[in-house]
């Protein structure tokens, strides 16, 4: 699989454990201290090839995330759930210790932020499908994000993610639904 994108990593095991998977370029932010240089790489990157960016499924990866799709408008980006990105006996958690599958697939279902979203969707849609305010809502927040590929988001950060990937409303019910029956399987 040859990735046209220059794929936005934290680090040089990343970059490895990439290289494994796929054939592409990656830019390194070394850490969450992402400085100008990068963000003038990454800028670069956009302009001639587009970037994906892919980091842990952390805070700090999260962070990064943040900083670089701010920078650089129009970025694309790709997510691990955490249970992909766990290393072997709890050792770490990093695209480093992802199966190459896992990468593969992050990298075939990446999302692009749209600049302007109409939606239907509200709080209310999260309070009926208990993802904000009950004792399953982690849990639930966290198999919606790996069903719908777009990553663990907290209870305020949801809404304002299926907005900027542009979830259909549809899309979001079904999850939820399949979500809800896997729970009374349980």
């Amino acid at each position: 699989m040859k990735v046209k994108e220059i794929i936005v990593v934290e680090g040089k095991d990343d970059t490895a454990k990439i290289k494994q998977s796929v054939d592409a370029d990656t830019i390194e932010t070394n850490g969450s201290a992402v400085n100008q240089s990068v963000i003038e790489q990454v800028r670069h990157a956009q302009a001639k090839r587009g970037v994906i960016i892919f980091t842990d499924p952390d805070y700090p990866g999260e962070r990064i995330r943040h900083i670089v799709s701010n920078a650089v408008p129009g970025c694309k980006h790709a997510f691990l759930t955490r249970a992909e990105a766990k290393a072997k006996h709890d050792k770490g958690l990093g695209i480093e210790h992802a199966s190459k599958d896992a990468i593969r697939q992050a990298l075939e279902s990446v999302y692009e932020i749209a600049e302007v979203s109409e939606s239907d969707m509200d709080k209310s849609d999260l309070f009926q499908y208990g993802l904000l305010g009950g004792s399953k809502a982690k849990e639930r927040r966290e198999k919606l994000g790996n069903a719908l590929k777009i990553g663990y988001a907290n209870g305020k950060q949801l809404l304002k993610r299926l907005h900027m990937f542009q979830i259909s409303r549809q899309t979001f019910i079904d999850s939820m639904e399949k979500i809800l029956k896997e729970e009374e399987d349980e």
